[in-house]
């Protein structure tokens, strides 16, 4: 499912979780990895956290918005972005997309060389081995194929629910019992 996106069923139990849409990085036998595409995390700027970081910003940094990616490593940025921009520390998701980790790539985005598009989050979702497959056994997301807009755009409020259109589905018609829609 690496480069797909997860979706939470509306009765999605755990509140970390309740609404978000996951873009998915690595699904492995080893376990899986992704960032939430749709919350922020509080008050912190780009340009706050670039001032705590020592890095200076030539570009208008300010219309950058930081994404709380999951509830672990808080403290750890993440920045997936479009694939035309590299560096030797970039993961590739697929044919379009990287996951890149590195300072450098802050650098870059602050002096305007960074990639067309991007969204920086700090932390990340995690799943050990076996755990996220059981989670989709027991209907608790949906695996829906990841877009452009869906992975880069800011619109947060309704990601959710064009997550869920994008498979043709009813927020209202999705069952919480496993083996129904």
């Amino acid at each position: 499912m690496t480069g797909q996106l997860l979706v939470a069923m509306p009765q999605m139990r755990d509140a970390r979780f309740t609404r978000t849409v996951i873009y998915l990085c690595a699904h492995t036998s080893d376990g899986a990895m992704g960032l939430i595409l749709n919350r922020l995390v509080g008050a912190l700027s780009f340009p706050d956290l670039l001032s705590q970081l020592g890095i200076d910003s030539v570009q208008n940094a300010e219309h950058i918005r930081i994404r709380s990616g999951g509830p672990v490593e808080t403290g750890r940025g993440f920045v997936l972005h479009s694939s035309d921009y590299t560096e030797d520390a970039t993961l590739k998701v697929g044919s379009d997309i990287g996951l890149t980790a590195t300072l450098d790539i802050l650098r870059d985005i602050a002096a305007g060389n960074g990639p067309r598009r991007s969204v920086l989050a700090l932390g990340y979702a995690g799943w050990g081995p076996g755990q996220l497959d059981a989670e989709m056994q027991a209907n608790a997301w949906l695996n829906v194929p990841a877009d452009e807009a869906l992975i880069f755009d800011d619109d947060l409020n309704d990601k959710w629910e064009r997550s869920i259109g994008k498979l043709g589905a009813s927020i209202t018609a999705l069952s919480g019992d496993i083996g129904h829609a």
